[in-house]
């Protein structure tokens, strides 16, 4: 159940139209729900303004379609990741409706519009074309948390003067979400030239020694460009994640 639901349900039983034993059927479902593959937790669209996301790597495709129809009853949009092409033809079956990106590996099904935040677009920023599955699991997960982005993609510093192109989008925006393997160079070229928040996301795409994008993420991490927050290899869903908790809700606490 998410805030605005709640809201409008406590609001019906404060004018006689739900009655408080239709409204306790309703909230019985809270916090949890035990389905037997899964504990569906309802309660965390409430506590962090967004209903759990199903992570989709090792579950069956029937695990699936068992806690969407779950978080479906509870009222929630639901965010599939890492969604395969067999279990993204049967969750379709399912819930036609939904929206499949095959880039991204993702399943979103929305059952309510989700709020726009008041902030500007964040900058989605891909070294090359390789990263840009993992840029599009962080640009499905920013729409499902009210975020607006703008990509900006294959600028990597092997061709720096395509990133510099690119240097007032990124300076206008809410934040910038960057994306490298390889020696991943780009997130500190990019901390020199922007004010705002940074989130690098390194990504396993590069040779041996790119080590499955431990070099990448070593590389972030030891950053000469101060106050980047760096999160785990092809975690394009923590990035989009840590910007729903950093960015403005309201549009009183919007910095810009």
């Amino acid at each position: 159940m998410n805030p605005e639901r709640l809201e409008e349900l406590l609001r019906a039983v404060e004018r006689g139209d739900t009655g408080v034993a239709a409204a306790l059927e309703e909230l019985r479902r809270l916090p949890y729900r035990d389905i037997g593959v899964a504990t569906i937790d309802h309660h965390r669209a409430l506590r962090q303004g967004v209903p759990e996301v199903v992570f989709g790597a090792g579950k069956s495709p029937s695990q699936m379609v068992e806690i969407t129809a779950e978080m479906v009853r509870g009222g929630h949009n639901v965010l599939i990741t890492r969604v395969d092409e067999v279990a993204a033809e049967v969750l379709g079956r399912a819930y036609p409706e939904g929206r499949h990106n095959p880039v991204a590996r993702t399943l979103w099904l929305e059952q309510h519009p989700v709020p726009q935040r008041p902030c500007a677009p964040v900058a989605l920023v891909c070294a090359g074309t390789s990263d840009i599955p993992v840029a599009e699991e962080t640009l499905e997960t920013l729409s499902a948390v009210g975020l607006a982005h703008r990509k900006i993609y294959d600028v990597g510093v092997s061709g720096l003067h395509r990133l510099l192109g690119r240097a007032e989008e990124m300076s206008d925006a809410s934040a910038v979400v960057v994306f490298a393997g390889m020696e991943a160079a780009l997130p500190s070229v990019v901390g020199g030239l922007v004010a705002g928040p940074i989130i690098a996301v390194p990504t396993s795409v590069g040779y041996g020694t790119n080590f499955g994008g431990l070099t990448a993420l070593l590389g972030m991490l030891n950053s000469c460009a101060s106050g980047i927050t760096v999160v785990n290899v092809d975690n394009g869903f923590g990035a989009a994640m840590a910007l729903h908790r950093m960015l403005p809700r309201t549009s009183g606490s919007d910095p810009k």
